[in-house]
């Protein structure tokens, strides 16, 4: 990244990526869980370990739930209890299956009637699909061992996310009340051209914190190290266990923003004229662009509906 920002060429790309992944992504990450995570310290039976035990249906929809509801913050929650031995895989599919990331913050702004109308198809068809999915796989299928993941815990977070910790409790409201404005489609040039830098800059700034953060928290021995998502079992907070969720998938989707971006600016990529040219491969071609990692190639295809 910081080779991008010294070549002049990429320069502009790599900041518009970085702020794009800030404020599309990580704001509303961070604070989808800082708020999930506050109401199952205070509301146990929210757990996904809970639900299950009351009834394995109820798992799954609470799991769909999360995920048809606006942003990533959902599925990270799931799949982070699934990862600690707490959700069954039927819950993976179905969160995953409903979600539609933070495209939906762009499409209910925009186009609110299909907005609620594709999240209530993706709550129901990710249902089903949870539910088939543990008919017919045991409920124990593909979780990890939550003791090998906490084999190699740290017991206090790095001096990279304490740093962290204090800018981002300085810089979160201001910056969700930023993405909230950007996610309504706001025009910052109406008001100053400046203004429009000045967030620009910003987002990149906190963008680059995000990954360089999660890049010095990764020892890289374990799952728990690499994804740098976990502390043990007590951390010392609630908002150092968002952060690292926040860090990792910012690195992500940071990565998916600038290949995208790489692609259409230096290879010609041109996902319009693909949709308009092979419209029979359209369906195909959004699932493809669909298991590339991260929001970014999901949102850049509602972009593309929208208009």
């Amino acid at each position: 990244l910081l080779c991008c920002l010294v070549y002049p060429p990429l320069r502009d790309i790599t900041l518009t990526a970085l702020q794009d992944a800030f404020f599309q992504v990580s704001v509303f990450v961070a604070a989808t869980l800082y708020i999930y995570y506050h109401l199952i310290e205070r509301i146990p039976q929210l757990e996904l370990s809970y639900l299950a035990n009351k009834s394995p249906t109820l798992e799954i929809f609470f799991a769909a739930l999360l995920g048809a509801l606006p942003g990533c913050g959902g599925a990270i929650i799931v799949v982070t209890q699934f990862t600690k031995g707490q959700a069954s895989f039927g819950a993976i599919v179905g969160v995953l299956t409903a979600t539609m990331g933070d495209a939906a913050f762009l499409l209910l702004a925009t186009k609110p009637i299909e907005g609620l109308i594709i999240m209530a198809i993706g709550l129901v068809v990710g249902v089903t699909s949870g539910v088939l999915v543990n008919i017919i796989h045991k409920k124990d299928y593909l979780r990890p061992n939550a003791s090998d993941q906490l084999a190699d815990c740290v017991t206090q977070p790095t001096k990279a996310v304490r740093l962290s910790k204090s800018v981002w409790k300085v810089a979160i409201i201001p910056s969700l009340i930023v993405a909230i404005l950007i996610a309504l489609n706001t025009d910052f040039n109406a008001f100053s051209p400046k203004l429009t830098q000045m967030i620009t800059f910003f987002g990149a700034l906190m963008a680059m914190l995000a990954v360089t953060t999660w890049a010095f928290s990764s020892k890289g021995k374990s799952y728990q190290d690499v994804a740098s998502e976990e502390e043990c079992p007590s951390p010392p907070s609630t908002l150092y266990k968002v952060l690292q969720d926040t860090h990792f998938v910012t690195a992500w989707v940071v990565v998916s923003f600038m290949l995208f971006e790489i692609l259409v600016n230096f290879f010609g990529f041109d996902l319009k004229l693909w949709f308009s040219h092979y419209v029979y491969l359209a369906p195909l071609i959004a699932v493809l662009i669909g298991f590339l990692p991260g929001c970014g190639p999901q949102i850049i295809v509602t972009t593309l509906y929208i208009q």
